[in-house]
């Protein structure tokens, strides 16, 4: 068996308006200024507790509590009023992959278990994954701690695995956990910094993933 690891925001699902949205009152509930929109998604991927310090390096601990607490619950309202989408193809990339008896998938996502478990059902993926790591369990990317979890879970080798993910934080917890990395052009972080974090190549759409995988599986 063969495993592909998925990161969720920027990979799976277009979050981009709730993350910013959230943090940017989340910003102004502990009275601190707001900061640009691609500094708040270039630490898409890290968990929030290391979201925060880069985002608010200045505040103090109880600071970035209040932030992190605020954030939660700015993220949680803007979800109830409407679930992020899938990125286009990405259901069908999703269906296609698992319908191969020879391969396993799983996640690998900053976000918190409750959030991917409610995003897992709104949009119809239950069952999918052998593997649900999050930042519940495990110390930010690019640790290679919750990548590692996926591959002893679904009792899969290093060598036999790929992630697949937006950032360069997917792409250096792939290269520490030594494990291949597949970057995506539709995400947070550019293709150049991909690549120079260790993607090995970088899709422009989910067909094209799919070819990559396919490749890759023969």
């Amino acid at each position: 068996m063969k495993l592909v690891v998925f990161d969720v925001d920027g990979t799976l699902v277009d979050s981009q308006h709730h993350i910013h949205g959230a943090m940017t009152r989340a910003l102004e509930f502990a009275g601190l200024e707001p900061v640009p929109r691609p500094r708040i998604l270039g630490t898409v991927g890290l968990s929030l507790p290391a979201a925060i310090a880069q985002i608010a390096p200045e505040a103090d601990a109880p600071t970035q509590a209040r932030i992190l607490a605020c954030y939660k619950a700015a993220y949680f309202q803007a979800r109830m009023a409407q679930d992020a989408p899938l990125y286009a193809g990405a259901k069908a990339c999703l269906e296609t992959l698992a319908a191969r008896d020879d391969l396993l998938l799983a996640v690998a996502t900053g976000k918190s278990r409750r959030g991917l478990m409610a995003l897992i059902e709104a949009h119809g993926l239950s069952g999918m994954f052998v593997s649900l790591q999050t930042a519940d369990d495990h110390p930010s990317k690019p640790n290679p701690e919750m990548l590692l979890a996926a591959l002893d879970e679904a009792g899969v080798a290093t060598e036999q695995a790929v992630m697949v993910g937006d950032t360069t934080y997917d792409m250096e917890m792939a290269r520490a956990a030594k494990v291949k990395g597949l970057g995506v052009a539709w995400g947070y972080h550019a293709d150049a910094a991909l690549l120079q974090a260790g993607a090995e190549r970088v899709s422009r759409d989910f067909p094209a993933l799919n070819n990559l995988i396919e490749e890759w599986m023969a």
